[in-house]
Parts: C-alpha cells; sequence; structure tokens
C-alpha cells in the first residue's frame, strides 16, 4: 500500500492502486443474506394431492381445414367457398371444432382478417395457423 507523506514538496505522486475493502465489503454483506435466503427457498409446501382415473376422450371432431390462396379465394376442407359466405359455411361445425388456417405467403393481411373474423362470428374460436417448417 502506498501511504502519504508529511513533507512539502512541490511534486505530489498519484496513488495508482485500487481500493479492495469497499469490494470485500460489498461482497460479505451479499454473501451473508444468499447464505440466510437460499435455505427458505428450497421448502416446498407439502399437499396430499387426490387420487382419480379418468380415460381420455375418444370423440375428437376433425379440424376445419380452412386454406386462403394467393389470389383472394378461401377453401374449406377443400371447397371452394366464396368469402362473402364463408360465415354460412363454417355455421354447421361444432363450436368446439379446431380450426387450421392455411394462408399462402403472398396473401394479403386483409384476406387473413377477414377469415379470422368469419370463423369468429360463426362461434370457432380455436384457430391455429398452419406453418411449414424452415429447413
Amino acid at each position: 500500500m502506498a501511504f502519504g507523506s508529511f513533507e512539502q514538496g512541490d511534486e505530489i505522486e498519484a496513488n495508482a492502486e485500487i481500493n479492495m475493502i469497499p469490494f470485500i465489503d460489498i461482497m460479505l454483506v451479499l454473501l451473508i443474506i444468499f447464505m440466510i435466503t437460499a435455505p427458505l427457498m428450497s421448502h416446498a409446501v407439502k399437499v396430499d394431492l387426490p387420487k382419480a382415473s379418468s380415460q381420455p376422450l375418444l370423440i375428437k371432431t376433425k379440424p376445419v381445414e380452412i386454406a386462403v390462396l394467393a389470389d383472394g379465394g378461401i377453401r374449406v376442407n377443400g371447397n371452394p367457398v366464396p368469402a362473402e359466405g364463408l360465415a354460412a359455411a363454417l355455421a354447421p361445425f361444432p363450436d368446439d371444432s379446431e380450426v387450421h388456417l392455411r394462408a399462402d405467403r403472398k396473401t394479403p393481411y386483409e384476406a387473413v382478417a377477414r377469415v379470422l373474423s368469419a370463423t369468429s362470428e360463426s362461434g370457432l374460436s380455436k384457430v391455429g395457423f398452419v406453418t411449414e417448417q424452415l429447413d
């Protein structure tokens, strides 16, 4: 460590050493805090959960396949449907049916938004977008 002297001189040398004591104090305080809080995080609430047996639902409705082509054409399960009559074409499907929406890459967003609006009007709320995986 460098100590200053009481000599009266014109030249004062700069102290270039880093004072490590504040850093060590902070690290010791953090260590104590973590030592106190670490055991508290490992305690979990013990809950005796009930046992139950259930069978998976075998009745699964087939998803509704909607394709929106680049030119704005719409197909429901492979059948062409006009954009104005899409909500009416989706009405016969049950409300819990899933909708798989396939939109062409060059499809305008407005056409996709109209299809989403028509699915909402017909009561179909489970909509998933189908994409291809990147290579």
